[in-house]
Parts: C-alpha cells; sequence; structure tokens
C-alpha cells in the first residue's frame, strides 16, 4: 500500500490523481491532502478520501476548514501555511508525493519530498524550472526518485531506458517535446491583439487551470517544458525539439543514433501518466478510454510559429543565460499571466513583460535556495513596475 500526498487537490491534476487513487484502493491511499484556498472542494475530498491530514495555504481559512471537518464528523487532522505542506512532504503519513502545486508556490514542499526520499510524481515544471540544479541535489542526498508527470515528459520517461542520465550512452540523439499549438494555432501576430482570458483558456484538447491553460497558448508552456526537460533528462538545449501536434495524441518522442523514434502514444487524458507514475515500475488500470486509431485516421505535425509566439524563444534564451535567469523567466511569466488572466493587461503584451524583465534582471548563479527566491521576488517586482510604467 502506498501512502499517497497530493499537493494541489483540488487543481485538475489532483482530480485526476485521486481518480486513479480511488480505482485501486488496495495499492494506494490519499494519507495527505492540500489545497490552496477551495475550503468547501478540500472538506468534501477530506469526508470521501478520509486523510490523515488536510493542509490549506492560506492560514487565514483553517479554522474553516477545521469546523467544516468537524461539523461532517470526518477525524482528519488540519494543519496550514507554506511550513505545514513542506513538513507533510517529507514526513511519515506519506511515501510518494504528487507535487501538483501551480507555480512558485510548489517549489519548498516538492524539494522536501526529493530530500527525505520520497517517491516523487512531479507535475509543478515549475520548481524544475527555478531550481532544477537543487532538485537534482535534492533527490540524490535523499534517494528518492522522481517521475514526471506532465503528460510530454512522462512521455519522455516512458521512451528512455531505466538509467538515462547519460543520453549520449543510451545513443539518444535528441528527444522531440510535442505541443498541441493551443487555441491560437494558425494565427498570426494581429489577430491576438484582442484576445480575451475566456478564449485563451479554452484550449481545444485538455481541460486545465487557467495559468496553465494561457500559458499554452503563448507556447510558454512548452518553454517551460524545454527547461525541464533539461533537468530532468540531461539533455543539452540543442536536442530538444518542439514540434507542434495539434491532435494531442503522441505525447512525445525520443530519436536515438541509429534513426529509430521511440513515442508514447494515448488519449489526451492526465490519468495515464498519473497511473504510470504512480504504479511505476507496475502498470494499472487508469480509467482512460482505450486509443482508437482508425478513429483518429491522422496525425499531424508542424514547426511552432516562434515570431507569433515569442514565449518559446524566450525560455531558450533563458536556459542557455542559465543560473537564475529560468527562475527570472518563471517569476515574470506569473505575473504577467496573472495580469492577463484580471483583464489589466493584453495578451501579445506578456512576452512584452517577460523579456523587458530578462534584461533588467540579470542571471546570476543558482546556488542555494535563498538566492532563487531572492531572484523571483526581485523579477515579480521588477515585471510589476514595468506593467504599471507600460500598461497601466
Amino acid at each position: 500500500m502506498k501512502n499517497v500526498a497530493v499537493l494541489g487537490a483540488t487543481g485538475s491534476i489532483g482530480a485526476s490523481a485521486l481518480d486513479v487513487i480511488a480505482r485501486h484502493p488496495d495499492r494506494f491511499r490519499a494519507s495527505v491532502l492540500g489545497a490552496h484556498r477551495r475550503v468547501e472542494e478540500l472538506a468534501a475530498l477530506c469526508a470521501r478520501f478520509r486523510p490523515d491530514l488536510a493542509i490549506i495555504a492560506d492560514a487565514a481559512l483553517e479554522r474553516s476548514l477545521r469546523e467544516k471537518l468537524a461539523a461532517a464528523g470526518v477525524p482528519t487532522r488540519v494543519a496550514s501555511g507554506s511550513d505545514a505542506l513542506r513538513e507533510a512532504a517529507a514526513g511519515p503519513l506519506c511515501d510518494t508525493v504528487v507535487a501538483a502545486i501551480v507555480g512558485a508556490a510548489g517549489l519548498e514542499s516538492t524539494l522536501a519530498g526529493a530530500r527525505a526520499g520520497k517517491h516523487v510524481l512531479l507535475a509543478n515544471k515549475e520548481a524544475v524550472v527555478m531550481a532544477g540544479a537543487l532538485l537534482l541535489d535534492a533527490l540524490r542526498s535523499g534517494g528518492g526518485r522522481l517521475v514526471p508527470i506532465d503528460s510530454e515528459h512522462n512521455a519522455i520517461f516512458q521512451c528512455l531506458p531505466p538509467e538515462h542520465r547519460d543520453l549520449a550512452a543510451c545513443g539518444v540523439r535528441r528527444i522531440l517535446l510535442t505541443a498541441s499549438g493551443g487555441p491560437f494555432r494558425g494565427k498570426r501576430r494581429e489577430e491576438l491583439a484582442t484576445i480575451t482570458p475566456q478564449q485563451a483558456c479554452a484550449h481545444p484538447n485538455w481541460v486545465m487551470g487557467r495559468k496553465i491553460s494561457v500559458d499554452s497558448a503563448t507556447l510558454m508552456n512548452k518553454g517551460l517544458e524545454v527547461i525541464e526537460a533539461h533537468w530532468l533528462f540531461g539533455a543539452a538545449p540543442a536536442q530538444i525539439d518542439v514540434v507542434v501536434h495539434p491532435q494531442s495524441i503522441v505525447h512525445s518522442m525520443v530519436e536515438y543514433a541509429d534513426g529509430s523514434v521511440l513515442a508514447q502514444l494515448g488519449n489526451p487524458d492526465m490519468r495515464t501518466a498519473l497511473a504510470h507514475a504512480l504504479a511505476w515500475p507496475e502498470r494499472v488500470d487508469a480509467g482512460v478510454a482505450p486509443l482508437d486509431m482508425f478513429k483518429i485516421g491522422r496525425l499531424d505535425f508542424e514547426a511552432p510559429d516562434r515570431a507569433t509566439f515569442r514565449c518559446l524563444d524566450l525560455a531558450y534564451a533563458a536556459l542557455s543565460a542559465g543560473g537564475t535567469a529560468p527562475t527570472v523567466l518563471n517569476a515574470a511569466n506569473e505575473i504577467a499571466v496573472a495580469a492577463f488572466l484580471e483583464g489589466t493587461l493584453p495578451f501579445l503584451a506578456i512576452a512584452e513583460v517577460i523579456e523587458e524583465t530578462l534584461t533588467a534582471v540579470p542571471a546570476e548563479p543558482q546556488t542555494t535556495l535563498d538566492a532563487l527566491i531572492y531572484a523571483d521576488l526581485t523579477a515579480r517586482r521588477e515585471a510589476q513596475r514595468i506593467m504599471r510604467r507600460a500598461f497601466c
């Protein structure tokens, strides 16, 4: 029996993880559930899954959660705040951590789980983008294992040999990250000037949260995944290519020196990657419909439009700059996307804010968590200053 901490339980990844867990009560138990502010949803999940511990990140809501669980007769213990999330990830209540907290907020709990030797199921790509070197050090020191649950990186994981830190020794030539192209594939820059948050969040294939949906629309999501692939698989930037594949059936590919290209295919459903990661190295039913190749009929591939969707090249540039540049990229993107979703920043200005922030905040060596947090806060302040000056 695996005891699983689902951090980000009320989000789309958390819901998929809990669906898989519920299908296999003999294998998995949700022992810890964490959420940001959705008290009602977290209380309902506690009533269903009866975890040992429930954590609400916003400490102001701890009393409300405690009262709701008491009224429902649920004996789950309640805690709040980032310290509680970090302690739960490292503590004895779980051996597996689903790291699904969105954005930089999920960094510390992910690192804590890695240092404690846990089986880390990583959906929080920002943790790798911000602190790739620190995460790898934490995994080495803790002796744990990381299995990515982003569909693309999970696909790459499945297409690589079990031990793949040295890609050259494995005969790997390059990694091909597939991208759906988002809701605006094929549109030109001038067509995107009046895009609304509702349009940007209407992904054609995947059901995702609002922030990651906007990242998909700008191709920043794919840029973050390029940085993630560099750290997770030891791939140089030149070994990572992005291929637009609108059907979202091929989740990514690995090309080998002998000319072979291995691909992982499946319906666009996050439960496939989650079931694989939860049960790894075994396989279990994910509740996903079988792939009907006859119904699909065709698979299309094309190059990304880098001129229109500039965030992809900004991510490559940050990866090449190294150090804290990816942290600055991620922080500026989070600030810009939040402003767009609030209606105070135009869609096309997201890339402009990120580019100006990268110019204004020089990259420093990625040495300590404190240095990364400082770079993150500095970049957020600078991005907000840029927006006030140019767009308010």
